[in-house]
């Protein structure tokens, strides 16, 4: 019963069912955080992410849970349906293609940040480690960010955004610098 309370303390979104796979992943993304501040183990997942279906959801699971008779669901097997119902693959690869082809272009650089960090959900291969997800990051970087950024070495992702952000900050200074000298003359 502890776990049912904590669980309700953090207040779990609901989901309803809909045929919105990006919804659906935002729903997953956000239990699977509560599961991990809590330390939930796998044995309890299924009653209480169950719990929190309404609607087309919950009409669903009453045709997916299991009978008296059979095994009890695992996480693993209801995570598997769930994915199968609600996370169409075409949009996952359509994501995962808009992740690897991502450029800041005329994002500034926090907006592309958040960008690459949401879409890189979707292709989590491509940032197994920290070496992948920097290098796919830098790969982004408008030229003359990305130029000053390529020498360097960081320990962690972290560490380079900080740095991108130092760099654009200092560009921007810059250019106004240059702007009001040009402007005095």
């Amino acid at each position: 019963m502890d776990i049912i309370c904590q669980f309700n303390k953090l207040k779990p979104p609901n989901f309803q069912g809909a045929a919105n796979p990006l919804r659906y992943e935002e729903w997953i993304r956000k239990l699977e955080n509560l599961f991990e501040i809590m330390e939930c183990p796998d044995r309890y997942k299924v009653a209480l992410v169950t719990y929190q279906f309404e609607g087309e959801a919950e009409y669903w699971w009453g045709t997916m849970k299991p009978r008296r008779e059979e095994e009890p669901m695992t996480w693993t097997k209801l995570r598997e349906l769930m994915d199968n119902q609600y996370d169409a693959r075409d949009v996952q690869r359509t994501k995962e293609r808009e992740f690897l082809n991502l450029k800041q272009g005329n994002l500034r650089i926090m907006n592309y940040a958040a960008k690459f960090n949401k879409l890189s959900w979707f292709a989590p291969h491509q940032v197994s480690n920290e070496e992948r997800k920097m290098d796919h990051f830098e790969q982004g970087l408008r030229g003359n960010i990305k130029s000053m950024i390529a020498d360097q070495t960081f320990q962690n992702f972290q560490d380079m955004y900080q740095r991108a952000v130092k760099i654009v900050q200092e560009l921007e200074e810059l250019e106004n610098e240059n702007r009001a000298l040009n402007l005095g003359n």
